[in-house]
């Protein structure tokens, strides 16, 4: 097997100092599948039970960054990959899609060798990795929890309307189109696009590297539900845009396909971008959450 590396992490210039101070400790872990590397955030001690966040589309582990040290305070070993394709992870050869990348993030959960539980949280693109990860390998975690998963062939009537920006000359009109990509899709109130929303979305879509995911617009996830072995929980934003005025479907859904139906809740007043937008709301659900399947 190949070595992992380890190295103290180096935390974005843009985090506050008490934020930077709360998410300090951290390494950086490197692991090896078929010559791609894919890069972990890792907080807490290698005995305490393990919860694994994956980002969502166009994201990294920054996705997190309002999450990671309440879950680390409550005695878990938090484990935190940029997906294959983004952030400072390796494009694996022929990796297109969210099916491309269980295969990966299964081998470096075993190179990481987590010694006691396992629950795996999914934000959105990284909900839908989740679930197909858990169908594959069912012994990685005990408990699912999906936070603004797509993939359930579910969808709202309008097509969200994002815009370009790669295109665009300067980084003001850039800025201009990530602040209304921010709240077309990911977030509600107008209140929530704070500078540390504007940085972490700026610097991760300038590193993602997957241009041909499709999987999100199919039943993907529904698909893979009645497979699972694991417990599944959800969380979702109430005002999500990808099911907006359709979560009690969605909810009825993921209770009638999965085999071990745990929680549900919805945060009120949040959208898709859920555990950034209501981070207390939604760390107190989650640690209940992470709880209930872990007893």
């Amino acid at each position: 097997m190949t070595q992992t590396l380890l190295s103290p992490a180096v935390l974005p210039g843009f985090l506050s100092p008490d934020l930077a101070a709360a998410l300090a400790g951290a390494q950086r872990c490197t692991t090896w599948c078929e010559g791609a590397q894919t890069v972990w955030h890792v907080w807490g001690e290698t005995h305490q039970p393990t919860v694994v966040l994956l980002h969502g589309g166009s994201g990294s582990w920054t996705h997190w960054v309002r999450n990671i040290a309440p879950l680390r305070d409550a005695g878990w070993r938090v484990l935190v990959p940029d997906l294959p394709g983004f952030g400072d992870s390796d494009l694996p050869a022929g990796c297109v899609d969210t099916d491309d990348m269980p295969h990966h993030l299964h081998a470096g959960l075993v190179q990481l060798q987590p010694t006691g539980p396992v629950s795996m949280v999914g934000f959105s693109f990284g909900g839908m990795t989740a679930a197909l990860w858990l169908a594959a390998h069912p012994q990685d975690a005990q408990h699912l929890i999906l936070v603004g998963a797509p993939g359930m062939g579910l969808t709202v009537t309008d097509r969200i309307p994002l815009k370009g920006w790669r295109h665009l000359p300067t980084p003001e009109a850039q800025e201009q189109v990530h602040r209304y990509n921010l709240m077309a899709l990911m977030l509600e109130r107008p209140d929530s696009l704070d500078d540390l929303a504007l940085a972490v979305h700026t610097a991760n879509v300038r590193r993602d590297r997957v241009t041909r995911r499709r999987l999100s617009s199919t039943d993907i996830v529904a698909r893979a539900l009645p497979q699972l072995q694991a417990k599944v929980s959800a969380i979702y934003g109430e005002h999500d845009a990808l099911y907006r005025g359709r979560l009690p479907e969605l909810q009825l859904a993921m209770q009638s396909l999965s085999l071990q139906w745990g929680l549900w809740h919805t945060v009120k007043g949040a959208g898709h971008w859920v555990q950034f937008e209501d981070a207390p709301v939604f760390n107190r659900q989650l640690k209940a959450m992470l709880a209930s399947g872990n007893a």
